[in-house]
Order: C-alpha cells, then structure tokens, then sequence
C-alpha cells in the first residue's frame, strides 16, 4: 500500500508512506510500488497512528438487538479506529475465560479491529465476590483490562482484593465511579437544571467520593487503577492531586498508576439539553454543567485526564423512545468520536493533532498494554493507521451510522473532521465512509 501526499501528524509538507506486509516500510518523497507488492494507493490527508478505544459496548454476547460484534467493529473501522476494548456488561457477563474467550474470537473472525474482551471485576457484576480474574487473563483472551462498568464496584473491601490481585496479573481495574447510595432514583445532574425540570439530582458527589477513595487504595497497593468516563471538575481536580501524590509510585515502567478517560459527550454537551427531556441526552454519569466541560477539557488538554474513549453505548428503540425514568442510559460514540474531539479541542487551540494521537491513540494504548498499537508514525512500526481530512465537514444522521441502534446525541449536528482511511495491519478496513473488508 502506498499512502501519497499525506501528513503524519499534520506536521511539515507532505510525503509519500509505502507499506509493505504490514508494516511501515518506507517514508519519503516520490515514492512508488516496485512491481512486487503493488497495491492501494490513498492521497492525501493527516495521518495519526489507529484510535484505540478503552470504553465500547458490543452487546454480544445477549443483545445483539442493539449491537454485534460485527456492527460495532464496522463502526469503529469507520471512526478511525483498530483496535477497542469490549465491555463486560454482557448477558451472560463477560465474567469468566469462556465468555471472554468467545468475544475475542468473534473479534477475529470478523477482522476489522482488534477487539480485546474487558473481563467483570465481580461475579455477574453484583459487587459481592471476585470473578475469575487470573482465569480470564491466563484465557486465550489474554484479558489485561477488568471491569464492572456500568456498575460501580462499591465494597471497598472488594475493591481492594480486585487491585491487589490485578497487580499480580499486570492488569488495571477500571471504575465506573459511582456511589450507588448517592444515586438512588436519580435521572440528572444535580444543579438548577434537574431542579426546575423536576429531575431527581445525581450529585457530584457521588463520582468523586468513590475516585478518591480508590486513588488512595490504588496508591496504597501499587496497583494500577483506571477511572472511567470522568464528568466533574471535582474529579479533575482530584485526579491532579492523586497524580502529584503517587507520581514516585508508579507500577510499571511506561504505564500510568492511575489513569483516566472522558467521554467525546461529556467533552461538548452539558444538562441545558435536557429542556426537551428527550432520553436520547440520558446518560451515566449524566450530562453535567459548562464549567464540568470547560474543566475536562483543560483536563485533557493539560495530562490530568490521559486520553479519550467513546463509552459507545447502543440501545434498542423501546429503550430511548420512551418516558425519560424508564429510558435506558448510553450513547453512540464510535463514529462521531474524532469529530467531537476536532470541534471541542483542536478548534479551540487545546490540542493539536499530535495531542489528538496522544489521546485518541497513544495513552489507551499504553494504558490497556498494547504494544501494537498507539505506536509512532515511522519506519518499522505497524502499520495500524489513521487518515483524516480535516477540512471536510459532515451531518450525523444516526440511522446512516454503522450500529444497529441509532440513538446519537449528536443527530443533525454538523461536525468537522472525517475518517478518509483506516488501516489495520497494511489493509484498508473502511474509506471514504465504506467498510472494505
């Protein structure tokens, strides 16, 4: 494969990228096939290592409904991406080496990203008793990245166990960090917006208590924590001084003790949405206030928070069309991610495009272990790749997006940024907004 005229990272003047059995071959300028290994030729465009997405929902094994395996690889093939991890809130759930065993090879079989199967922290993600976390990461699924998302692991006493045993696997626990005693009957943000609609209030609270907590008990062990979709500023804040007090304490050479993700939603949509109390805005943790956003950007921007990942959350339409108390929580992200991330931080000066890499690619990468992925755009890494065209605008039409289900926050917004490629391993696996494989 030859990629001309493109520029890595969208810096300097363009060059021309030869691939060849799967790797990067050469860089340079002029560059041509030699006959042997002719093949596709793509012009133009920025080009980032592949997106890696710590945080997606596939729905199989149990509701395929709502998202396969192979509906939501083509989503993601189409967002920019090669590699996501698939979240373990499953039915069954994704609680031992059979499950997690099925969804990677599902994952294979269908070949358009690399899927790597998150195991449950706990049995049937209730809390009460530890899954089989050495099984499933001994298991052909090589499982390095456990958690009970969606639900909170909220016995501290089990929470402990779960980083003390992932320590000894060189694996993280990701939290959904949510004080389930907190948030009982709640359906918004806690502020003046859920008060004057009527919306029991989801206090801040309720996420920051259960990411200090952990920080500390983190800390505590040596173990590696992950906090999920971050969505306060409190959790920044705290998060900025967890980094600060272990920053002596890392676990592992290269990968972060305590790391942390947003949401592309929670980087741009705040709870004014919630006028219309349309459930396609519902979400968990909810949509909170400007000065959230504003924070989880400068957040992102400046390191706190290391890196971006969808939560792509898909839902059947009896479960978003509906009376908001009964609606289920969760969005689409895996096609809308890059372009969220254009709008809300490299149009704002926050990042630029090799700060795009490090969030989108790099950092999950790092974070969840990859070693091939996430890697530099130069000679003799793998060739798993993005091309992008910056200047190209696009509408979000959720029912022309990849997903079985359709229920996209962000229908009829027009964004900037489109995928023009995606490469796993020097094959082309979506352009132009097609899948090729």
């Amino acid at each position: 494969m030859l990629l001309k005229g493109v520029r890595p990272y969208g810096e300097g003047d363009p060059v021309d990228v030869l691939i060849r059995d799967g790797v990067i071959a050469e860089i340079g300028n002029d560059l041509e096939h030699d006959g042997e290994h002719d093949g596709d030729v793509i012009e133009g465009g920025i080009l980032l290592p592949g997106f890696v997405d710590l945080h997606t929902h596939l729905r199989e094994p149990g509701r395929e409904d709502t998202e396969t395996i192979a509906t939501g690889s083509k989503a993601a093939a189409l967002g920019g991406y090669t590699a996501v991890f698939a979240m373990a809130n499953t039915d069954p759930v994704a609680d031992n080496a059979v499950i997690v065993e099925h969804v990677a090879r599902r994952g294979r079989e269908v070949g358009l990203v690399d899927v790597h199967p998150v195991g449950a922290v706990t049995v049937g993600l209730k809390g009460e008793m530890l899954a089989e976390l050495g099984t499933m990461a001994k298991s052909s699924a090589n499982v390095r990245v456990f958690s009970d998302d969606g639900h909170c692991v909220h016995d501290p006493l089990i929470m402990r166990r779960a980083l003390e045993y992932s320590k000894s696997l060189g694996a993280v626990i990701a939290q959904h960090a949510e004080e389930p005693r907190l948030t009982v009957g709640a359906q918004a943000h806690e502020g003046e917006n859920a008060a004057r609609l009527g919306l029991q209030g989801w206090p801040a609270a309720a996420e920051e208590s259960i990411v200090a907590r952990d920080c500390i008990l983190a800390q505590q062990v040596g173990a590696r924590l992950h906090v999920c979709h971050v969505s306060t500023a409190g959790t920044a804040e705290i998060l900025k001084w967890a980094k600060a007090r272990g920053a002596a304490n890392v676990p592992q050479a290269g990968r972060p003790g305590i790391s942390a993700e947003v949401t592309p939603h929670h980087l741009l949509l705040t709870d004014e949405r919630l006028e219309t109390y349309d459930p396609i805005n519902k979400v968990n943790p909810p949509l909170r206030t400007q000065t959230d956003v504003d924070a989880l950007r400068r957040a992102l921007a400046d390191g706190t928070i290391d890196c971006v990942a969808t939560d792509h959350a898909p839902h059947a339409v009896q479960d978003k069309d509906c009376e908001w108390s009964a609606a289920r929580p969760g969005m689409l992200g895996l096609q809308t991610a890059l372009s969220v991330v254009v709008k809300t931080m490299v149009e704002t000066g926050l990042l630029d495009w090799r700060g795009v890499a490090r969030v989108m690619s790099e950092k999950p990468a790092e974070i969840a272990g990859l070693t091939d992925h996430g890697r530099p755009v130069e000679v003799g890494e793998p060739a798993n790749l993005t091309l992008i065209d910056p200047g190209a605008k696009w509408v979000v039409r959720g029912a022309e997006l990849a997903s079985v289900a359709g229920n996209t926050p962000f229908e009829g917004m027009e964004l900037p940024g489109v995928v023009t490629a995606t490469i796993l391993r020097g094959r082309v696996t979506a352009s132009r907004g097609r899948i090729d494989a």
